[in-house]
């Protein structure tokens, strides 16, 4: 039996291929045992198989002795909100995010609602390689708490962060793509609140995806399409699990994911307070220029949410989070959440009287270039050392393989977590040059391949 990818992402596989309800039960297990038996919260996206995993995960915790406060189907950072509100344990998401529908995955949390960190997961897969579990006896077996309103706290909660009233008084036209996701049962249900007229697309939570659940731009065609159709002042569209937004403009310009993070970063620094700003090594540098304007510092940490979540916290910054449209706002928590965002962008709308499509021509814009190499047995330390060798930059930044940084311009390369191969990232004020950059940085290393 294949079995599926484990990272700092999760437990992530093919339904029937690669991942399989026994894999699900014994990584329960393991979850339960290294919980010693406390309050779980468990919730999962729409994909057809998540009720088959809930079984098995349910089955695993319980015969740990966890009891477990099932939300159903919720966005992932609702269910990292439920793991403060209950003071649990810990938590286990059912969900494979932007992956197409045939893929799923288990992801875990630590007590602070935030991923466990790659110390936490080492200790998680020793458990799980080991097959030492904790067991309860008949009369310690965990019970199954419901939990039908964590998404009306999760609303009510970003409801307290932004200006309500002065959004409610635009009446905004929004088309909202919920991607058949979580987010059918969130995002269309706080544009109402916010006085909108909403428009859905994908908004029946069937988890059959009529299109890629990445939202970046080459995906958003319908919703482009809708918002100019409709004459709708934006349009934003989610993952499956509703911690990525993308965003498109009036007019039906789709703005790309690095600009979620561009916007909310401006939007806090200039009108709701003043702070560091975290994002991760990968993420454009239009945000570097952001803070700039407002003095204050940016942090760059490795790809992946727990580590910007975790120096965000730590340096006690304004906002934070990835080029990727995930948004990590304190005020709410320390998640990527793509609800929260969404909020916070129609603040900032709310606050000029311009169009969106006006207002981000004022913005620092680069063009960013993303590609991938196959590397198959080779070590990933040659070709780092490789690129290392050959390039001359500024700087060179080691800390999540080597990024490679001028004034204007940079190439990041990276190993993929999951995957026999390199990132390689390249961004510029000219999409010719970004091309450019990562071409040429892909012919060396194919070059040393061979």
């Amino acid at each position: 039996m294949s079995k599926p990818i484990v990272s700092v992402s999760g437990i992530r596989g093919v339904i029937g291929e690669t991942l399989f309800p026994e894999e699900a039960l014994r990584w329960a297990l393991a979850y339960g045992t290294m919980v010693n038996g406390g309050t779980v919260v468990l919730g999962r996206d729409t994909r057809p198989s998540g009720e088959m995993l809930r079984g098995a995960v349910l089955a695993g915790l319980l015969s740990t002795g966890c009891n477990v406060i099932d939300l159903g189907i919720v966005p992932t950072p609702t269910l990292q909100l439920a793991v403060q509100h209950w003071q649990a344990d810990g938590a286990v998401a059912i969900t494979a995010s932007h992956n197409p529908a045939e893929w799923n995955a288990l992801k875990f949390f630590e007590p602070s609602g935030m991923y466990l960190d790659a110390e936490g997961i080492k200790r998680l897969r020793a458990i799980y390689e080991s097959g030492e579990f904790k067991r309860a006896r008949w009369n310690g077996v965990g019970r199954i708490q419901p939990d039908a309103t964590a998404i009306d706290r999760h609303i009510e909660r970003i409801l307290t962060c932004v200006d309500v009233e002065r959004i409610r008084a635009r009446k905004f036209k929004v088309v909202i793509d919920c991607v058949n996701g979580a987010a059918c049962f969130i995002s269309p249900r706080l544009l109402e609140r916010l006085g909108c007229e909403v428009i859905p697309i994908f908004a029946e939570p069937t988890g059959i995806f009529q299109r890629d659940p990445e939202p970046i731009a080459e995906n958003l065609g319908e919703l482009c399409r809708k918002v100019k159709e409709t004459g709708a002042d934006v349009g934003f569209a989610h993952d499956a699990d509703v911690d990525r937004l993308a965003i498109v403009a009036d007019g039906g310009e789709a703005l790309g994911e690095e600009m979620t993070l561009v916007i909310a970063v401006y939007h806090v620094l200039a009108h709701k307070e003043r702070g560091a700003v975290v994002t991760n090594l990968s993420t454009t540098m239009a945000v570097d220029d952001v803070a700039k304007q407002f003095g204050v510092p940016v942090y760059r940490t490795p790809v992946g949410d727990i580590n910007v979540s975790k120096r965000l916290k730590e340096v006690g910054g304004a906002i934070g989070g990835e080029g990727n449209g995930g948004v990590i706002y304190p005020r709410i928590q320390y998640a990527r959440d793509a609800v929260a965002a969404l909020a916070l962008i129609l603040e900032f709308m709310a606050i000029h009287d311009e169009p969106l499509s006006e207002l981000v021509k004022r913005l620092p814009r680069y063009h960013m270039v993303k590609k991938r190499l196959p590397i198959g047995k080779t070590p990933v330390y040659e070709l780092l050392e490789c690129i290392k060798r050959r390039y001359t930059a500024e700087e060179i930044v080691e800390e999540d393989g080597v990024k490679l940084q001028w004034n204007d311009h940079w190439v990041h390369v990276r190993p993929s977590g999951t995957e026999p191969i390199l990132r390689v990232i390249a961004e510029a004020k000219t999409p010719d040059y970004a091309e450019k950059l990562c071409d040429e940085v892909i012919a060396e290393l194919k070059q040393f391949l061979g």
